[in-house]
């Protein structure tokens, strides 16, 4: 099979998903804030590839610690006998050892490709497994087949999908007098130059389907709208007015993008044609600065940024432009919005400065409910939620190293980093297709 062929069309279910077949399928309630971590066991198969073994494991224990709601354990404890149990288990065994599920998995490769058996099982409900999936494809995409399953597991256990095999955008220096647009694998694996220019690029924002990023150039001396494919490539210059073409935010289907211009001679929000360019509409006019615009995953509203009532505040509007309305109450500087895209919520993420200090915060819309995803860790700027919106991806200078982390969009549980070094103008992109 080709690299990087359709592999991941071809998923085939060995046993039946039974998280809608057996009662009690789904066991975390995800919206419960006293909820404890699952505790997971996901042990290093015996037999199979070695290799890819490890490298299941590797990604298996990351995704699952990353979810937010379960605890993978140190399997190096268990009594039990793993060679004897294959994709079996030893329930009592591993209920002696706090397991509350376990994942097994083997690896097999034959010529360039490579078949993984997964198996899940919940020990309260005995030694036969609760999910099982097998996936084939090329031998380089280990990673991404193991992604697909902890997708499945997560779905599983909650009833939502995870956010495992997306892809983060960002922008990191490249020399001194430069910066590109990058993206990666959402854990940091497989970095990539969006931009392939020596000039300075800014501020990417993923398409709704994934396949295009828009971002700011100067390659052209202006600050002029780019659009690229999201595997990199040669761009398209989308908007080049004169002075600013900033901020892009795509609109749910894809045909329109937001942005901050200044041809006029002062930062306004507008309406763009994303395939022409094309100004639709313009939506901010007033003296101050308007500019970060954020497009709401309905589509009916854009948030923004401001400094109409002095400092820089997040402000929503309709999307014609009507009904602009200030949202943000918390001290005098708010900057950065980002809409949280899971359904029936209307929940913004943005930066805010408090003692000469920038943290991440939530705020609910509707509940008014203010939640601090970051405090007391250096510098914390540009969130963007994760595609099932439970993760928030953000920039930050803290002192255990600068670079982009990730953290639970309920402000538990300890960030982690995915990228070592400079990463500003976070944004996170779509589910992968499965």
């Amino acid at each position: 099979m080709k690299k990087g062929a359709a592999l991941l069309a071809l998923a085939i279910a060995i046993g039946p998903s039974l998280a809608a077949a057996q009662p009690g399928g789904v066991v975390i309630d995800v919206n419960d804030p006293k909820r404890s971590k699952y505790p997971l066991a996901i042990p290093t198969a015996a037999g199979g590839d070695s290799e890819a073994g490890r490298t299941i494991t590797e990604v298996a224990n990351f995704d699952m610690k990353v979810a937010g709601w379960f605890r993978p354990l140190d399997t190096s404890v268990y009594r039990g006998d793993l060679g004897a149990e294959g994709l079996g288990i030893n329930a009592l065994k591993w209920k002696e050892s706090g397991a509350f599920g376990v994942m097994k998995f083997k690896a097999s490769k034959s010529g360039g490709g490579v078949s993984i058996d997964f198996k899940l099982y919940e020990i309260e409900k005995g030694d036969r497994p609760v999910l099982e999936r097998t996936y084939k494809g090329s031998s380089s995409d280990v990673r991404k087949l193991t992604h697909m399953w902890c997708n499945e597991v997560v779905k599983y256990y909650t009833g939502e999908p995870g956010f495992f095999g997306s892809k983060i955008a960002f922008v990191t220096r490249s020399g001194r007098r430069s910066k590109k647009v990058m993206a990666m694998d959402f854990d940091g694996h497989g970095a990539y130059s969006v931009s392939n220019n020596k000039s300075i690029n800014i501020l990417p924002a993923w398409s709704p389907s994934g396949g295009k990023i828009a971002f700011t150039s100067y390659m052209r001396d202006n600050p002029d709208l780019y659009v690229a494919a999201g595997g990199g490539g040669r761009p398209t210059r989308t908007s080049y007015r004169y002075g600013m073409n900033t901020g892009a935010s795509w609109s749910p289907d894809g045909s329109k993008i937001a942005l901050t211009l200044s041809k006029d001679g002062n930062p306004e929000i507008y309406v763009i044609d994303s395939f022409s360019g094309k100004i639709l509409k313009r939506l901010t006019n007033n003296r101050a600065i308007d500019s970060g615009a954020a497009w709401s995953p309905d589509g009916s509203q854009i948030a923004f940024v401001s400094d109409r009532e002095g400092g820089p505040q997040i402000f929503v509007m309709s999307a014609d432009g009507s009904g602009q309305k200030r949202v943000s109450m918390n001290g005098n500087y708010n900057t950065t919005p980002s809409w949280n895209p899971r359904k029936g919520t209307r929940q913004l993420a943005y930066t805010t400065r408090a003692d000469r200090t920038f943290d991440i915060v939530t705020l609910d819309l509707k509940s008014g409910q203010y939640v601090r995803i970051t405090q007391g860790e250096g510098v914390n700027e540009e969130p963007s939620w994760a595609p099932n919106g439970r993760a928030i991806a953000f920039a930050s200078t803290r002192p255990g190293g600068a670079g982009v982390y990730i953290a639970n969009a309920d402000g538990t549980g300890d960030a982690v980093r995915v990228w070592k070094g400079t990463g500003t103008s976070v944004d996170w992109g779509p589910a992968p297709s499965q």
